[in-house]
Order: structure tokens, then C-alpha cells, then sequence
């Protein structure tokens, strides 16, 4: 090396450093200029993610956030997913955070999500796009839908899963829960009746896809995320296949108009002016929104309620005055009105979101300098307001850790909370992105219970219970045994 190459590469290496010591000191002086909430950043990089993502028990909030709000309080930062982050147990900021959504906040799930759910999905979509891909949504699923086609549809549902089920005989309830939604979110999106061959070719690539959306996306050949990102492919071409035959349909002198108003992609394709990949990746996002979270939810009722036997009790006792009236009326099937009289069922469906938590935290991001309670949040921070964390705390939920449905009797909330608990009680979110699907959420719930208690008795048959991943998953898939009931009504 000559002494000019010589002196330009020492010349380069002392410009470099100095530009990084000016940097650093830029950021340092930058942050000590903020009051930051308390808190560790952890490693470069990695910071806490790998602490945070640990599995831990579903019905408690970790180890890792029991130290961190033990030692900096509700609210504190850290470094999660490679980015910093505030995180919020405090439910005043949950709130604030989710009402400020497209002001002070906006969605920000990691890319990978992006990645595989699309990127028209309303889970990682903001602004505009995203309020019109939820008025799309909300205009569909409309109060009238609710209360004709899709009490039927859920009720027809329930039994085509429950009359399956044979005595003594060992099943995994996780598994029927997901058949359940599954086969219901197909035929409200797409008309697909379960059972049916190509029911079964789409709900095994569905499968394959939802192991690639909770895996470490590495997309190399053999890994989950490879896989489902091939199964989103060929789910994505069978929606589309369907998406042609309606709208050959639809030019075939006007035939089959009426039939496309009967599901979501037939709405879709007459109502809105939605690109194809658009409405490929709502429908898409629609069905693992509709499936997953409810599965999760029934599978939590299912565990819950096995432990809590006067609780089982008392719902029959509601159940069986409803059979009986239905009985007497010479009426077969479930109805809005009797659904809206199933007022304990809405106790028990409170207590598992609450105490069962299936969404814990919700991905945000500053996108304005805040300050709240004398703390700064940066622009361009992330933040985590997690809903269990509040849902779990002793200080908003009298003996948090116990499931106990009748803490939500003699409510005066729509919400069906306590003045002292409705604006802690968010299992649906919250904002401008409050879910969509929540009350068919809650009506799912509500008529597999019916069936559920007048139909079966049932028992664990191996020790189980709900993990956070962060995602919620019973390991063994909850094994149970049922025996039929003699109704009384």
C-alpha cells in the first residue's frame, strides 16, 4: 500500500468515526432532552424481543412484563422487534393511543405480517385505504345481515361440528372450534358449503398458510413461512377462480345477480370499486381475521367452563327456558331475539375475552412527538398498547386471575362492563379500528354455547391450558371427551 492509499483509508476511517461520534451524541442529546419513560433497551438490534416473545401461560401476562412493570412501571421502553418501543399497561394510554389512530398513531405491524397476509390487508392497511376497506366490511356485515342470514348460518354451523361428536370418545376441541369457524367464515365469504371437496382442498392450504403467519419468517426452502407464503399463492388463485366465475355470472345477462349479494365477494364485486389484488387480499385477511380469534375464543370457553361447573350450570338453566320457549312457539331454530336473551352466556363470553385475552397487544406507531403523563413518546417509536396486561391488573379487576362471569351482572354498560371497568374492558380494540366482526364474534360464541350445554357434558382428558407464542395455542389441542345429555326440554 502507498503512503497516499495509506493516508486516504486513515483519512476515511477518521471521517467515519467522526460522523458516528456526532451522531451518537446528536441521539443522546436528543434523548436526554426527553423525559422517556423508565426502562431497558437490551441488546443491539434484538433488544428484549426474544425475553418478550417467550411462551408463557395465557391467563397471566409473563414473566417478562410482571418484571418490567414491577421494576419501571405501566409504562416503560424497551427494544422490541428491532425498533424502539414504549410499552403501555396503562389503560388510560391504551385508550388514547387507540382514539388518536391516524393523528398521533398509526398501525405498524412488522413487515413479515405485510408480507404474508398482503399488502391491502385491512390488518396492516392505514388512512384512507383502511377506512374504506372497513366501510366495505361494516356495510356487508350489517345489523339486518346479523339478526336473518348469518344467526342461521352460525347455528347450521354448530351442529353440522357438534353432531359429529361421539360419546367417550377422545377429540381435540381446538381443532372442531376451527372447523367451526373455518367453515363458517367460508361460506359467509365465499359460499362454500362444509364438507364439500373443495371446502377441504382450501381449509388444508388455510392450515399451511396460519402455521407460516405464527412462524419466525425465514424464507428459506422448508420453513413454515416458505410454505405458507405457497399456500397464500394457491389460496389466492382459488379465490380469484372464484372471483371470474362471478363475474361471468354477472355478464351472462344480468343472471346470478341476486346470488352474488348472498356473500361477501359477491357484495364486494358489485358494490365497491376494488382492484382484483385488493379484494384477493381483503377476502383473505377476512377469512383469518373471522377464523382465528374466534377458534381461539370458543376453544378458551370450552377450557374455562370445564373448570367452573356452577357456571355450566347456570347457563343450561338459561338455555334450557329458551329451548322450551322455542319448543312451545312449534319454532326450530335460534332467532336475534333469542340470542339477545342469553344474558348470562354474555357474562361467560366477557369473562373468557377478558380473562383469556386472545389479542394481547396491538402494533402502533408515533407518527408525531407525544407527551403523555409527563412522558415523551418519539415520532417514529413504536408502541405497545397491551390489552391483557390491563384485563389482568387487580387494580381495574377485582381478583383478576379467577374466571368468574358473574363480575359482569347488574351492568348499566352496552359493553355489558361496570361503570368501573367498561373503559378497561378493549377485547376487540379500539379507535377508528375497533373489529369489524365483533358482535358476530360474540354471536358465535353465543349459540355454540346454547348447543354446547344442552347437548353434552364434557371433561379434559389430558392436562392442557392456553399458551401466549405471543399467539394463543393449547399444545396438545385440548383433549376432550363428551357424553350426551337427556334434555329436559
Amino acid at each position: 500500500m502507498s503512503d497516499l492509499e495509506f493516508f486516504l483509508l486513515v483519512s476515511f476511517l477518521i471521517l467515519n468515526f467522526y460522523l458516528i461520534l456526532n451522531l451518537v451524541k446528536r441521539r443522546t442529546h436528543g434523548n436526554s432532552a426527553r423525559n422517556l419513560p423508565p426502562g431497558n433497551m437490551g441488546w443491539p438490534f434484538i433488544g428484549e424481543t426474544i425475553g418478550y416473545l417467550k411462551p408463557y401461560s395465557a391467563t397471566t401476562i409473563g414473566r417478562f412484563m410482571e418484571q418490567h412493570i414491577s421494576r419501571f412501571g405501566k409504562i416503560y421502553k424497551s427494544n422490541l422487534f428491532g425498533e424502539p418501543t414504549i410499552v403501555s399497561a396503562d389503560p388510560g394510554l391504551n385508550r388514547y393511543i387507540l382514539q388518536n389512530e391516524g393523528r398521533l398513531f398509526e398501525c405498524s405491524y412488522p413487515r413479515s405480517i405485510g408480507g404474508i397476509l398482503g399488502k391491502w390487508s385491512m390488518l396492516v392497511l392505514v388512512g384512507d385505504m383502511h377506512r374504506d376497506m372497513r366501510l366495505i366490511s361494516l356495510n356487508f356485515l350489517t345489523n339486518a345481515r346479523l339478526k336473518t342470514q348469518l344467526v342461521k348460518e352460525v347455528e347450521k354451523n354448530t351442529l353440522w361440528v357438534l353432531d359429529s361428536w361421539q360419546d367417550n370418545s377422545p377429540f381435540c376441541a381446538q381443532d372442531e372450534a376451527k372447523k367451526f369457524t373455518f367453515n363458517l367464515m367460508a361460506k359467509h365469504i365465499m359460499s362454500l358449503d362444509p364438507g364439500e371437496p373443495e371446502t377441504e382442498r382450501l381449509k388444508k392450504e388455510y392450515v399451511t398458510f396460519m402455521k407460516g403467519v405464527v412462524s419466525v419468517p425465514l424464507n428459506f426452502p422448508g420453513t413454515a413461512y416458505r410454505k405458507a407464503l405457497k399456500s397464500r399463492s394457491t389460496i389466492l388463485k382459488f379465490i380469484e377462480m372464484k372471483m371470474e366465475e362471478r363475474i361471468k355470472r354477472m355478464d351472462d345477462k344480468g343472471n346470478g345477480l341476486e346470488k352474488l349479494e348472498d356473500d361477501l365477494l359477491g357484495w364486494v364485486i358489485n358494490n365497491s370499486n376494488l382492484s382484483k389484488e385488493q379484494i384477493l387480499d381483503l377476502v383473505l385477511s377476512l377469512l383469518f381475521a373471522g377464523h382465528e380469534t374466534s377458534s381461539v375464543s370458543i376453544s378458551l370457553a370450552i377450557y374455562f367452563l370445564e373448570a367452573c361447573p356452577t357456571a355450566v350450570l347456570q347457563l343450561r338453566e338459561e338455555h334450557e327456558e329458551i329451548a322450551k320457549a322455542k319448543k312451545l312457539s312449534g319454532e326450530m331454530n335460534l332467532s336475534w331475539d333469542d340470542y339477545k336473551k342469553m344474558e348470562f352466556t354474555q357474562c361467560v363470553i366477557n369473562e373468557t375475552l377478558r380473562f383469556g385475552n386472545v389479542v394481547r397487544f396491538l402494533h402502533r406507531k408515533a407518527i408525531k412527538d407525544v407527551r403523555y403523563k409527563g412522558y415523551d413518546i418519539p415520532c417514529g417509536w413504536k408502541v405497545l398498547p397491551v390489552i391483557a396486561a390491563v384485563h389482568l391488573d387487580p387494580t381495574h379487576f377485582d381478583q383478576p386471575h379467577l374466571f368468574d362471569p358473574w363480575r359482569w351482572q347488574n351492568t348499566t354498560h352496552a359493553t355489558g362492563a361496570t361503570p368501573t371497568s367498561a373503559n378497561n374492558f378493549m377485547p376487540f380494540g379500539g379507535g377508528p379500528r375497533l373489529c369489524t366482526g365483533s358482535e358476530l364474534a360474540k354471536l358465535e360464541m353465543a349459540i355454540f354455547i346454547h348447543h354446547l350445554v344442552l347437548k353434552y357434558e364434557w371433561e379434559l382428558v389430558d392436562s392442557d391450558q392456553a399458551f401466549a407464542y405471543p399467539y394463543l395455542d393449547f399444545p396438545k389441542g385440548l383433549p376432550i371427551k363428551v357424553r350426551h345429555r337427556k334434555q329436559s326440554c
